[in-house]
């Protein structure tokens, strides 16, 4: 099973996000970099504006200028993108069949519940490279970086 390591103090800052963007949903990306078993290490959370136009509250979208923006700063620090996180308002951490259809191969997505205003139960996906479904990813969270 694929691993992201994640610090405490950008989970936080995850939860603390969701919690300002519901009852919409909260997205952003995860940076950080490959370690050398194979791990994700995020070593930032960038919160992204949700660039969806209708329903979200089941719905976000990140614009591809900030995609673009994010990957360059990652390169030029010698990070890259790992993966994204989106909150689920008053639902389950669980992959929607939307979240199957938008989502890309490789990627790690962190989704949060977000229950009446509440951050509370996570789950990590990665989609297959046959897009089918998402497997499980062992979320590692870790006191501080190294």
């Amino acid at each position: 099973m694929k691993t992201l390591i994640l610090p405490v103090r950008l989970l936080e800052e995850i939860l603390q996000h969701v919690e300002r963007t519901y009852p919409s949903e909260g997205c952003g990306a995860l940076v950080g970099n490959l370690s050398d078993d194979g791990r994700r290490r995020s070593l930032r959370a960038v919160p992204l504006p949700n660039a969806a136009v209708e329903n979200l509250r089941r719905r976000y979208r990140i614009a591809p200028e900030d995609l673009i923006r994010i990957q360059k700063s990652a390169r030029a620090d010698g990070l890259e993108v790992l993966g994204y996180y989106h909150s689920h308002p008053d639902a389950e951490p669980l992959p929607s069949e939307h979240d199957r259809e938008t989502a890309w191969p490789w990627y790690v997505y962190l989704i949060v519940r977000v229950a009446r205003g509440r951050a509370g139960g996570l789950s990590a996906w990665q989609l297959r490279d046959d897009r089918s479904t998402f497997d499980p990813v062992a979320l590692e969270l870790v006191e501080s970086e190294p």
